[in-house]
């Protein structure tokens, strides 16, 4: 299964990040978090430091374009295989720079990825 990092993580359960590393660890993949309140979600800490995560495969963002801006540098060093930019995330400025460093990107739905087995 690939390694997930959750960019934007909620400890509220009504939060689509929250329902995403839910369904992430329920498919049995492994999940990392990053958010700004430190706590767990389905037995993942979320990290409020930003580390230096190894074997990223995916990196799902639940941040809007602006909130982004501070860490393209960090997610583009994680050389993960693709960035998911859910509804709400799209970001042209972004795309341009992860073209630039062979680094895919999707412009869907993680949780609808999930469901439909597409992930």
């Amino acid at each position: 299964m690939k390694k997930t990092l959750v960019m934007g993580a909620s400890l509220k359960p009504s939060r689509y990040s929250n329902i995403a590393i839910n369904r992430l660890v329920s498919a049995g993949n492994e999940v990392v978090a990053f958010g700004l309140r430190k706590g767990e979600v389905a037995g993942v800490e979320i990290d409020t430091a930003l580390l230096k995560y190894k074997n990223i495969d995916t990196v799902t963002l639940y941040l809007n374009p602006k909130n982004q801006e501070q860490y393209y540098e960090y997610i583009i060093g994680l050389n993960p295989s693709r960035i998911i930019f859910n509804p709400g995330t799209e970001n042209p400025d972004f795309y341009a720079m992860l073209r630039k460093n062979n680094i895919d990107y999707e412009v869907a739905c993680t949780l609808v990825l999930l469901s439909i087995g597409q992930y």
